[in-house]
């Protein structure tokens, strides 16, 4: 059985976002060594698992991108998660993506990847617990989830994590919406490991007790 691995950037009050979903913070304490550990613990996953909004997000930037993270963004296979018993707009958003694929690759700009790695996608619809712990019981390395908000706290309040990878930023926010908002009790967390980035930035690892 493989591991469900969460990897998200917090703030140091716990927060994932602030109220109106505002994530410009995160930017502002990321340095070159948080961003190596980053796409070490990308590069580790054999799946991406990710909410329905995310993945959109992820399918129309990450073909034609150049950024360092883009060739295990777009090469490690994709599993989505919905409410939805279909993705009706998906069709749409990976031709977006194809196309911007296509625009990279004649540049000669992007990762050089296969354009059709977003269309492969696994979509999970229905009930969260069961997709998950049909995944798990799939060969292959560990499952890495990014979210968005939601799906984290959801996957947070499901018992079903692992391990938990935290990017925590040293901002306060004070409102958001808190990874973990919907617990249905309190969890205790082992500290497996806590690296310090010259952002001021830190990459903590727990795993649930």
């Amino acid at each position: 059985m493989r591991r469900l691995i969460l990897k998200m950037s917090i703030s140091l009050d716990g927060f994932l976002c602030g109220p109106q979903g505002e994530i410009d913070w995160m930017f502002r304490s990321r340095d070159d060594a948080a961003r190596d550990w980053v796409l070490e613990t990308l590069w580790q996953a054999g799946l991406h698992a990710m909410g329905s909004r995310t993945f959109f997000e992820m399918a129309r930037y990450w073909p034609a991108s150049t950024d360092p993270l883009a060739g295990a963004m777009n090469q490690i296979p994709k599993a989505v998660f919905t409410r939805q018993e279909t993705l009706d707009m998906a069709t749409v958003t990976l031709r977006t993506a194809q196309q911007a694929f296509e625009i990279a690759r004649e540049s000669q700009s992007g990762p050089g990847l296969e354009p059709n790695d977003w269309a492969a996608a696994t979509v999970v619809s229905g009930d969260l617990e069961a997709g998950i712990k049909r995944l798990k019981q799939q060969h292959g390395n560990d499952i890495l989830a990014h979210g968005g908000a939601s799906f984290a706290q959801s996957l947070a309040a499901s018992g079903l994590v692992d391990e938990y990878r935290l990017l925590v930023h040293p901002v306060v926010l004070g409102k958001g919406q808190s990874l973990f908002a919907h617990l249905p009790k309190p969890m205790d967390l082992e500290l497996r490991s806590t690296t310090l980035f010259r952002s001021g930035a830190t990459a903590q690892v727990y795993r649930p007790l």
